[in-house]
């Protein structure tokens, strides 16, 4: 097996600058690095990261924890949030506790399934002695089950906490809502209809906040009978449009692309045009959006920024290399970051004429 020294010594360098390359430090030319990096991949160089832990304490390794990485939003921030540690010298090991394809959604009210999937891995986790933990949630919700005594540095990814010692990295939902409700209103539109998801769900009620504050700077009247509940699916969007259609509504806020998607259904079905007839608008900017007809004007979700963020907080924990004051620092780890989203227009609106 190959050796730090014998990489050292084909790169004509020190082992402490391999060494340091290695850890992501600073300090090091870029033409060295990209030279030792190559013999490394090239030599297939495996650093042990347990003898390392045993020298310095510290494994270089970052516990990604996935409620489950079949949701649309996971895949972008596990890339980014890996990347991240990839540039900065730590090693990734990600726990996909597969929650929505074992119990849907019936795991949000049983704590007892939860457990019985996350202690493992986090007990998985502590026994390689991983440096900090990413936990990222599918769908926005409070995260409760880290003790304060818990024995690692850890950092929300697209969830809240009311952990006062543990940061969030979430989308900035109050102002998607507003942005998207402001551009139909300069549209024209007045009577728009909204389909969200569950009532109590957390992307729902802080993006009907945003909808209502920009309804109100307008002086437009918010009616709640224009604003049906789903299950963030096709289905759901194709089930609410029948009523807000009947209600006479111009345009249809989606808070899900594949809302928006049976909307599209819906009104194809009854012989309506998308964005002619009737405009429509989702949220998410997934793919689905820009192929359906006509391209769907939607919100696109920082994904990859959280990702990174969450993981650019989490090391600087580790390394305790960013704050001088530890009141700085105190403040820092309470943090609550929102990263906003970003409209994308297409041709799903039209403007409507006084």
């Amino acid at each position: 097996m190959v050796t730090l020294k014998e990489i050292a010594r084909e790169c004509n360098v020190s082992a402490t600058t391999v060494s340091n390359i290695l850890n992501g430090k600073p300090k090091v030319s870029e033409e060295t690095r990209i030279r030792v990096l190559d013999v490394v991949k090239k030599r297939g160089y495996q650093p042990n990261y347990i003898a390392q832990g045993l020298r310095n304490q510290k494994t270089k390794t970052i516990g990604i924890i996935a409620e489950d990485i079949s949701q649309f939003s996971t895949p972008g921030m596990i890339e980014s949030i890996m990347a991240c540690c990839e540039e900065k010298g730590y090693r990734t090991i990600v726990q996909n506790l597969r929650l929505y394809a074992r119990w849907k959604e019936s795991w949000y009210n049983n704590e007892e399934a939860y457990r019985s999937v996350l202690e493992p891995a986090l007990q998985e986790l502590r026994s390689i002695k991983v440096d900090g933990v990413i936990y990222v949630a599918g769908h926005a919700r409070i995260i409760h089950f880290f003790p304060e005594d818990f024995s690692m540095p850890v950092v929300l990814a697209y969830a809240y906490t009311n952990a006062d010692w543990i940061p969030s990295v979430v989308i900035e939902e109050e102002k998607g809502g507003y942005d998207m409700m402001k551009y139909l209103l300069s549209m024209g539109h007045r009577e728009i209809g909204i389909i969200g998801g569950r009532a109590d769900n957390i992307h729902t009620q802080k993006r009907l906040l945003g909808i209502q504050k920009a309804m109100f700077e307008e002086q437009v009247p918010y009616n709640p009978g224009w604003v049906r509940y789903g299950a963030w699916d096709r289905k759901s969007g194709y089930e609410q449009a029948g009523p807000l259609v009947d209600a006479g509504v111009s345009a249809i806020f989606c808070m899900a692309d594949r809302m928006a998607g049976g909307v599209y259904d819906y009104l194809e079905e009854h012989g309506l045009r998308a964005g002619e007839d009737i405009s429509v608008t989702g949220f998410d900017n997934q793919d689905l959006s820009e192929y359906i007809r006509p391209a769907l004007t939607t919100m696109s979700l920082p994904l990859s920024e959280i990702g990174h963020k969450a993981a650019e907080m989490l090391l600087e924990r580790i390394g305790g290399e960013e704050k001088e004051a530890e009141e700085e620092a105190a403040e820092e780890r309470t943090a609550e970051i929102k990263i906003p989203c970003s409209i994308v227009l297409r041709n799903s609106v039209k403007r409507k004429q006084p």
